[in-house]
This record gives structure tokens, C-alpha cells and sequence, in this order.
């Protein structure tokens, strides 16, 4: 069973990769993407809000389909179709052939990211220990890598498809390969008992809200970072344009340490001990940055909230699977719902209050929602500490449950 467990970990660890690679290339070529489909600037973020509202109709329709199939199966055809979606978005040349290719892609990775983290929680309780960071780890290693790939790209004036096909080329086979291993736990069983009509769906959500409070907050940190680290840098800080494309690549590197090293500190200190100080570094991080003299001060602010924010939602997707260890698919397919609720968010909101007000003033929003999570700290110790580390003992049903009958 432990070889079964070690592979099941391997494989899914390489999907978070995958992933992060496929979402790096289509996000960092947003200018290109723009340009080769004549995009207007109006009607960019139209596009642009059509993939995570999308992404949320997949999500939920997850909790319901693993009700009935299990999270590896819909993981393991769900990341084909982000993939080939991918090279969709950068093989047409007309305005319907994207719209298309967006709305597969936005629907496939809302089904993707909920049923990934479903057999991750999945995982970490068969474990018994912290593990679902490392599997966030190798979705930021994902997204370096493809942002790499999208800057050379960029750098040597390669088509969209060209860019994209290769990597396709590569990723496709080795994650339907890779799927053969997955292991699947008993989430989605219990799940369908738990949130039955008239029989504490409610009481599910009202449990759940926190959490899912927690996750936006923190997308709406993480896009702050995303979307406006490279313009504050530049018109507020007075960096160089080449200069100001350093924070983001920083905070991406920053979150694969942080996340990389996480467990051992959920381990160590527990989970509520591991949020509270992830929020309070985040939220000083956020501090610096709207108070930073000069563009160097910017960076290290930006480099702190990377440190912060990257361990609030691997482990709040954790929270929720001890909240509901019976019904841990149906809590994470909601809450995955709330990760693009943030990202719809907290980009136009730094906008709107930079242009009204001031973009200094603005990365006090973000700031304080993030401290606001360390009122819902205690949420992330949802189970009595029975076993040590305020994690739970791994349960047989959940070990020998593999996606290819191991």
C-alpha cells in the first residue's frame, strides 16, 4: 500500500505541474493573445472574466459528478482538454474560434482544479501528515517554468501555436500516463450523504464559510501581485520597465520555497500556527509595498507576500477536508468556487482604487484582508488534535483505493 500511495503522490504532484505550466502559458501571453485576435482593450476583459466565471460552473458541476465518477477519472480527462484547449487558443485567427477555446478552457479547469485538490486532501488523510503543499510547490514550479517558456516565446517572436504545441506535445502523454496511478479516497461517497437535501447542505456552507472567505482573500492577494506588482513598480516606484517585470518572477520563487518547505512547518507547528504567520507576513508585505521609497523597497515587500500568501490555500483546502472528512470532494469542489471569486475581484477592485484614489493606497485593501484571516485561524484546526500536528489517522478505505484498481 505504500508503494501504491508513493506513486499515487508522484503522479498527482506532476498534474499540479502540468497545470501550472499550461495556466502560466496562456496568462503571460495575454498581450500576444490580444494582438493575434485583434482583441479590443474594451473587450479584453470580457474575455479575461469569462475564464474563472466559467472555471466556477466546472467547479461546481465537480460536486456533482463525483457523486457518480470518481475525482480521478474527471481529473484524468478534464487536464487533457485544458491542454488541447491550450493550443486552440493559439492556433485560430477569428474572435469565435478564442471564444470557443477560452469557454472549454475555463470550464475544463474549473472540473481540473477541484477534483486535483479532491485527491490531494484525498492523499494528505491517508497519509496521516502535511503534504498538500508540496503538491502547490510543483504547480508554482509549473508556473515558472511556464512562464519561462511563454518569455522565450516572446523573445524569439514565435507564434502562439508554436509556443504552445511542443509543450502540448510533451504534457499530453505524460499525464494520461501518469493517471494511471492516482489514488482516489472515499471523499466522494461520503460526500453524496452529507449534503443531501434537507439534511445539512446548510449547515455544510455556514461550516465552510470561512474557509471559503480565507481563499478569496488570498486570490485577491495573489492577483494584486499578478496584475499590478509590474505597474507599481513602474509608475509608481519609478523602476525600469525591465526592472519592474522582477517582482512577479520573484513572488513565483518565493511561493515554491514557502510552499516547498510549508509541510515541514505544518508538522512542526500545526496548521493554525502556519496560516497566522502566513497572513501576518503577507499583510506586512503589503505594508512595504505601499510605503516603499524606491522600486528595491517594492521587491522585497512583493517578496514577503509571496512567502505569506503561498501557504493560505494548499492548507485551506486541507482545512476543509478535516472540516468534512466525510464529505471532503463536495466541501472542495465549493470552495474551489471561491478561488475565482478573488481572482474576478481583486484585480478590478486595485484598479478601480488606484484610479480613484491612489495605487499606494489601494495595497492597503489587500493588506487588510489578508490580516482579517487570522480571524478565521481556528478554522484550520477543524478536528481535534487526536493523532499529533492536528492531522488525522490514515484510514484504510481511503490507502487501497487506487484509480486503476491497484
Amino acid at each position: 500500500m505504500t508503494e501504491v500511495l508513493r506513486r499515487g503522490r508522484a503522479s498527482l504532484a506532476f498534474s499540479f505541474f502540468a497545470q501550472g505550466a499550461a495556466f502560466a502559458l496562456l496568462v503571460t501571453r495575454i498581450p500576444a493573445i490580444q494582438d493575434g485576435y485583434g482583441v479590443s482593450d474594451a473587450l479584453l476583459p470580457a474575455f479575461l472574466a469569462a475564464v474563472p466565471v466559467l472555471a466556477g460552473v466546472g467547479s461546481v458541476a465537480t460536486e456533482q459528478l463525483v457523486k457518480r465518477v470518481p475525482a480521478s477519472v474527471l481529473l484524468r480527462w478534464s487536464q487533457p482538454v485544458v491542454l488541447l484547449a491550450l493550443v486552440g487558443v493559439g492556433a485560430g485567427d477569428a474572435m469565435v474560434q478564442l471564444a470557443i477555446a477560452l469557454g472549454v478552457f475555463g470550464l475544463a479547469v474549473g472540473a481540473l482544479d477541484a477534483s486535483m485538490n479532491m485527491l490531494g486532501v484525498s492523499l494528505q488523510r491517508s497519509y496521516g501528515r502535511s503534504i498538500m503543499l508540496s503538491f502547490h510547490a510543483a504547480y508554482s514550479l509549473g508556473g515558472i517554468v511556464g512562464a519561462s517558456l511563454a518569455w522565450a516565446g516572446a523573445h524569439w517572436h514565435l507564434a502562439l501555436w508554436v509556443s504552445y504545441l511542443p509543450v502540448v506535445v510533451l504534457l499530453l502523454p505524460a499525464v494520461l500516463v501518469g493517471s494511471r496511478w492516482y489514488v482516489d479516497g472515499d471523499g466522494g461517497a461520503g460526500a453524496v450523504e452529507a449534503v443531501k437535501p434537507g439534511d445539512g447542505g446548510g449547515v455544510v456552507f455556514k461550516l465552510l464559510l470561512p474557509l471559503c472567505l480565507v481563499m478569496t482573500f488570498a486570490y485577491i492577494g495573489d492577483s494584486t501581485v499578478s496584475n499590478w506588482s509590474a505597474k507599481y513598480l513602474q509608475d509608481v516606484l519609478g523602476s525600469s520597465e525591465q526592472l519592474a517585470t522582477v517582482p512577479y518572477n520573484v513572488y513565483m520563487v518565493t511561493t515554491l520555497v514557502g510552499r516547498a518547505i510549508g509541510d515541514f512547518g505544518v508538522r512542526r507547528f500545526g496548521a493554525v500556527v502556519v496560516v497566522r504567520l502566513g497572513a501576518l507576513m503577507a499583510a506586512v508585505g503589503f505594508a512595504v509595498v505601499a510605503g516603499a521609497s524606491g522600486a528595491w523597497v517594492g521587491m522585497g515587500g512583493f517578496t514577503l507576500v509571496g512567502l505569506g500568501l503561498c501557504v493560505l490555500v494548499p492548507q485551506t483546502f486541507a482545512a476543509a477536508g478535516r472540516l468534512f472528512p466525510g464529505a471532503s470532494d463536495a466541501a472542495i469542489a465549493r470552495l474551489n468556487v471561491f478561488n475565482y471569486v478573488g481572482f474576478l475581484v481583486g484585480s478590478p477592485l486595485v484598479g478601480a482604487l488606484g484610479d480613484a484614489w491612489s495605487y499606494r493606497g489601494a495595497m492597503v485593501v489587500p493588506m487588510v484582508l489578508v490580516l482579517v484571516t487570522l480571524v478565521y485561524a481556528r478554522s484550520f484546526a477543524a478536528q481535534p488534535d487526536r493523532y499529533g500536528g492536528g492531522h488525522e489517522r490514515p484510514r484504510t478505505a481511503d490507502v487501497g483505493r487506487g484509480s486503476n484498481g491497484l
